[in-house]
């Protein structure tokens, strides 16, 4: 079991801290070992860089929620999970090497893992909690038109979700590996914004009953308005983080149109989740760029803070 973690020590700088041996774990609890952990792009570069507000300028930080984590001891009174059981954890605790929880009457934000997946994959679940939770409180559902914008990890499974509820997906990106995964995922349509004919093209497909924003692209909620995409009642789910939203009134008075902000997942959408990808609805290997032992966690955060577009779906190999 390794002792140690990963912080942000000063503005765009990773290091490893130690941990040192975990406690015996008491009544109630349970020492759980980190197998695998999932980078997420978004929330950790906004807290390595400081930007829209993350970090706020304390140091150290420690940022990431996604922990696929094995029992390795449970303390008197712990019925809910046994030693040997393999979970995921969606704590926002950061990557360390083990953690002891309380599991009475259960685990916070975990759910086990079945044998027939890969748990090593099930490392991003957390970044396919997201965009879950997005499209339940969109209310996506049968027959919709819904069209999402951006096409990184969470995009990608904002078009498997809302795939999944039974919507005609449209998936916007410019980066060309994002098109290819956007395409590999079975979106409906896929369109390059780069395209002289991108915008009449996502027009036609419109009016939008919902429209997922993954990208942060600042005109998005006027272009919106401008090009009359979004469709009586509809609804704008905002994911992408942005330092300030600014949207023309009209946008939602003359529709009746709802914006929802999600920004983290609950134990049913991971149920959803597990429900999805044990039938292959959602898949989660078309989105992992990189696999890699925990040892080589700072080239992987050097390349977050210099190059992002060079990372996907990041994995850290515990063992």
């Amino acid at each position: 079991m390794r002792t140690i973690g990963i912080e942000y020590p000063a503005l765009g700088q990773m290091a490893f801290y130690e941990l040192g041996a975990p406690p015996e774990p008491g009544p109630g609890e349970v020492l759980l070992e980190t197998l695998y952990s999932g980078v997420t792009n978004g929330t950790e570069r906004h807290a390595l860089v400081a930007d829209h507000g993350y970090g706020g300028g304390h140091w150290p930080g420690r940022h990431g929620y996604q922990h696929v984590c094995r029992v390795a001891q449970a303390g008197a009174g712990v019925e809910s999970v046994t030693e040997g059981d393999v979970v995921f954890l969606g704590i926002y605790v950061g990557h360390r090497g083990w953690h002891v929880l309380p599991a009475v009457p259960q685990l916070p934000l975990a759910i086990k893992l079945p044998d027939d997946l890969s748990h090593e994959s099930c490392a991003l679940l957390g970044v396919a909690g997201v965009p879950m939770r997005a499209v339940r409180r969109a209310r996506v559902g049968v027959g919709q038109r819904v069209w999402i914008v951006g096409a990184g990890p969470i995009g990608v499974f904002a078009s498997q979700c809302a795939r999944a509820a039974g919507a005609h997906v449209t998936v916007t990106e410019l980066v060309e590996n994002r098109l290819v995964a956007a395409e590999a995922t079975d979106a409906h349509q896929v369109i390059n914004m780069s395209d002289e004919s991108a915008w009449e093209q996502v027009s036609a497909g419109g009016p939008y009953d919902v429209i997922i924003d993954t990208s942060g692209y600042e005109r998005l909620f006027f272009d919106i308005f401008e090009r009359r995409l979004l469709g009586h009642a509809g609804v704008i789910a905002a994911i992408a983080v942005r330092g300030e939203t600014t949207f023309p009134w009209s946008m939602l008075h003359t529709t009746e149109a709802s914006i929802e902000v999600s920004c983290h997942f609950d134990a049913s959408d991971l149920a959803c989740l597990l429900h999805f990808l044990r039938s292959g609805v959602v898949q989660i290997d078309p989105m992992v760029s990189h696999r890699v032992p925990i040892t080589d966690a700072p080239g992987i955060y050097a390349t977050m803070r210099d190059d992002p577009r060079a990372l996907y779906g990041v994995i850290f190999d515990w063992e």
